[in-house]
């Protein structure tokens, strides 16, 4: 049976936050153990972030630390935004399921190399990784394991504590770092599982593109991207076309072979501009021929509502979820919703009587979607934690 244990200090005191959460933690693990311990310090710890780190490592004695310094943090059903907080998460699975590894990005002729990658990935498994946005090149890295390793789940987020190049700090076992990337691989046996929400509903009906050129969409359905945009927004309801005015976003379809697409069957990018002499629209993302794309417009009620559903699935499904670690982006919060806790707290009430959850508000979120691993913005992702180790037959 997996333990799993999450506790949450606001305390200014670095000495003192780790105190009561490793005394938390410690009792709730029983006398057993941790595989992974997994910590998350607001900006206000960044500069004794090593001490905190080499305190847990020394207090916890775990198979594997990892961790990273965030803008906020949250711990249970609480998200701490402007305040000082450490959230440290643990789970137990009796030893030898987790193993993690440093990355760095060394620019060569053929573009990045990525350096620390291992020979040696099996087929099956999850990647939790932690990055620094200022010198890691994630999306670089997710194309990597989406050709060399599609069977792995991968999730996790960008450090975003920083506003600039070194001053992030990231954590691998009682060392700290301030570029690269953490990677934690969980094998197979790993009761974990994951949820991704992009926090977007669509609008109008879904296109295929006609013609593009790179991240442009010419055209859609035979007519000019601009034209088909303006149709949709006609058609409209005022409430709606208000929306428009907050950002417009795109989704593209990842699996052509479905008739109907609904949530999840969409990668939602951001619509970045336009080319009004040609009728083309320029979206964050590479578009092809032949893609199939639906606009999509993002506000708190989408967002709430596409967790609450996403997450829902997650934690009710035929899986018992025992535990989560949450990855969610820093333009949420309380300046999104207008309320703070919500995610955090979205999802505790989701599940009765809660469950141990720590988390971070990432400059960048990592997950899957239709079981290819990108990098996302304004997204919730999330990884569940179930009850049973999955062993290997003698």
């Amino acid at each position: 049976m997996a333990i799993y244990a999450a506790a949450l200090s606001q305390h200014p005191v670095p000495v003192e936050a780790v105190g009561e959460c490793a005394g938390q933690l410690l009792e709730a693990l029983g006398g057993a153990r941790p595989d992974l311990v997994v910590a998350f310090a607001s900006p206000h710890h960044t500069g004794a972030f090593t001490d905190i780190v080499a305190s847990l490592h020394s207090l916890l004695s775990p198979g594997v630390l990892t961790g990273s310094t965030a803008i906020a943090i949250a711990g249970g059903g609480l998200e701490v935004e402007e305040e000082p907080a450490l959230s440290v998460w643990a789970a137990s699975w009796g030893g030898g399921h987790a193993r993690a590894f440093r990355l760095e990005a060394q620019p060569d002729s053929d573009g990045t190399r990525i350096i620390g990658w291992p020979d040696d990935l099996p087929p099956l498994g999850t990647l939790m990784l932690l990055a620094d946005p200022f010198s890691f090149p994630v999306p670089e890295l997710l194309e990597l394991c989406n050709r060399s390793a599609p069977g792995l789940t991968i999730v996790g987020g960008n450090a975003s504590a920083a506003r600039g190049p070194g001053g992030n700090r990231l954590a691998l076992d009682s060392s700290v770092f301030t570029h690269g990337a953490i990677a934690v691989l969980l094998d197979a046996s790993v009761p974990v599982w994951t949820a991704v929400s992009q926090g977007c509903r669509p609008i109008g009906q879904p296109f295929t593109v006609t013609a593009s050129d790179r991240n442009f969409i010419l055209e859609l359905a035979g007519q000019p991207a601009v034209n088909r945009l303006q149709q949709v927004a006609a058609a409209m309801p005022g409430e709606d076309r208000e929306l428009l005015r907050g950002g417009l976003h795109v989704g593209i379809v990842l699996d052509e072979h479905k008739i109907d697409f609904s949530r999840g069957d969409f990668l939602v990018r951001n619509l970045i501009g336009a080319d009004p002499e040609r009728g083309a629209l320029a979206v964050a993302e590479r578009i092809e021929v032949g893609q199939t794309v639906q606009f999509h417009v993002r506000d708190a009620q989408s967002a709430t509502d596409d967790l609450r559903a996403v997450a829902g699935r997650a934690l009710h499904g035929d899986r018992h979820a025992r535990s989560a670690l949450l990855f969610t982006c820093n333009g949420r919060g309380a300046q999104l919703f207008g309320t703070p806790n919500h995610d955090a707290g979205l999802i505790q009430d989701l599940v009765h009587g809660g469950l141990p959850l720590a988390g971070m508000f990432c400059a960048g979120e990592i997950g899957p979607v239709s079981g290819r691993a990108f990098l996302h913005s304004f997204t919730a992702s999330l990884a569940v934690f179930g009850d049973e180790i999955v062993l290997e037959p003698e």
